[in-house]
């Protein structure tokens, strides 16, 4: 789970910064986001009770909380001082080395106005927030998606040779690595990546919503002010909607199956809802799908993973900030021969 959240984290830093940094660099800036989330998670909901009193009476952690925003701001505005000073050349280039890239997330952020605030751009301290926020948004949920992904692939091996079969059938073995247009031709990977956030979704329930007027729903009255919250994972694991709901069958995905035609932005009809639905689902439904088929293709691809005797995988969960395996994944890598 460490090697698979690490790299996700290295492939967010160089979205967000626009930077490939070097293995120290980015640990710094790992360890700054774990401290800074942890600590907020845990010391700062007090806040929310009488905040007159409790401001007052935690200090402590006020000023804790200020100095883990700190060590954030040390770490990230020289990176983004870095793209604003590359965005005022007349022709930006980029070094022979390799390491910059064209575009960034931190770019947009530049480039962002507030018309309601008197068209200003963004404050410093507003857009280490918004990187912050960004890091911390994809890095947990798409790391737990992808080791629950792989353990299923362990546990099926069956299932990992037909995706493996459907990946050598589309790229030579001539390619590196399989890229964004190589997945856009492999039916049977997105329908694996489906399975496994219908099974298994990071978060088994999206941000709690409030209910804005009296509204019946299923014969039940939801009255106005209510807070209201969906079981994500229940959706995808209800045996009403889904045949087998606990068993891995990515075939469920293609045509004829139960899930043919599936629709996760809410358009539809709703069964599942890894992403959230509607106006304010998440902003990285895409880019979460391009990230999990990309490294579950090239990860199957290099290695046939195989079970670890006496080590069996356990689907057993446990909540963290996402939901996770209770015992990670560990599995044997078999180096796949070229044909």
């Amino acid at each position: 789970m460490d090697t698979l959240q690490y790299a996700m984290f290295c492939l967010l830093v160089v979205m967000c910064f626009g930077e490939r940094l070097d293995e120290a660099d980015v640990r710094a800036i790992a360890t700054a986001q774990h401290d800074w989330i942890v600590y907020f998670a845990t010391k700062m909901r007090v806040f929310a009770f009488c905040s007159m009193i409790t401001k007052h009476l935690f200090r402590g952690r006020i000023k804790m909380a200020l100095a883990l925003r700190r060590r954030q701001k040390e770490l990230f505005v020289p990176l983004i001082n870095a793209r604003r000073e590359r965005k005022t050349r007349t022709q930006p280039t980029l070094p022979e080395n390799g390491t910059t890239f064209e575009h960034s997330y931190v770019d947009t952020l530049l480039d962002l106005r507030l018309p309601e605030d008197g068209n200003r751009a963004l404050t410093e301290k507003e857009m280490v927030s918004l990187c912050s926020e960004f890091l911390d948004a994809g890095t947990d949920t798409m790391s737990t998606a992808l080791q629950w992904i792989m353990a299923e692939l362990v546990k099926n091996p069956s299932i990992q040779s037909k995706l493996y079969e459907e990946i050598k059938a589309t790229v030579s073995d001539d390619h590196d690595d399989i890229t964004e247009e190589d997945t856009k031709k492999m039916p049977y990977l997105k329908a694996v990546i489906l399975e496994g956030l219908r099974k298994h979704p990071p978060g088994h329930f999206v941000l709690a919503h409030k209910a804005a007027e009296d509204i019946e729903v299923g014969g039940y009255l939801i009255p106005k002010g209510a807070t209201v919250n969906f079981m994500v994972a229940e959706m995808g694991r209800d045996e009403r909607e889904w045949e087998n709901p606990m068993q891995f069958m990515p075939e469920r995905f293609l045509p004829g199956g139960d899930g043919e035609g599936v629709d996760m932005t809410g358009s539809k009809r709703i069964r599942m809802m890894p992403f959230g639905v509607g106006r304010r689902m998440c902003a990285g439904l895409n880019t979460a799908m391009l990230h999990l088929e990309y490294f579950v293709a090239n990860m199957v691809r290099a290695f046939e993973w195989k079970e670890v005797a006496g080590d069996e995988v356990d689907f057993a969960e446990k909540a963290e900030l996402t939901t996770v395996m209770a015992k990670p994944l560990r599995a044997q890598l078999v180096l796949r021969s070229v044909d």
